[in-house]
């Protein structure tokens, strides 16, 4: 299996109905997505699946993964929390590319009452395929790692 094709995603009840639009828009991209939950609309704790997918591209079984909660703020608390993580917050093209480009971003983290489907498709599409720049940008990160 490609790990550049493989992604893992997980949301909260808020933003349930985007994840599934984002997973279906990935299928038809070719993607394997792994979904860490939520199945519904009924309330939960935005916190649990943070973790399990901020755990999961911590320990290096995802490359990248997406996490969407109402807004998006409680997941990237969450998500960056962990060793290794770079999640980022985005509502619009240019902190999706940038986010890659000079941050390396690992996790990207949408607000399901912040953008619509057919901007977080662009979101999305903007994040998976912008490479890491690397270079001086490189030491920046080591530099938040160590």
């Amino acid at each position: 299996m490609d790990s550049d094709k493989t992604i893992i995603i997980g949301s909260d009840h808020a933003a349930f109905e985007l994840k599934e639009k984002i997973k279906d828009y990935l299928f038809q991209k070719g993607y394997v997505v792994e979904d860490a939950g939520t199945d519904s609309q009924e309330s939960v704790n935005y916190v649990d699946y943070g973790k399990k997918v901020a755990g999961a591209v911590a320990d290096g079984k995802f490359k990248k993964g997406i996490l969407l909660c109402g807004s998006g703020l409680g997941m990237s608390m969450v998500a960056n929390r962990f060793k290794g993580v770079r999640a980022a917050l985005c509502s619009d093209v240019f902190s999706a590319k940038m986010s890659r480009l000079h941050n390396d971003s690992n996790i990207i983290v949408l607000g399901g009452r912040i953008v619509g489907d057919i901007l977080a498709f662009e979101l999305v599409d903007t994040w998976l395929c912008t490479p890491f720049e690397g270079g001086r940008h490189q030491d920046r990160i080591s530099s938040i790692d160590a």
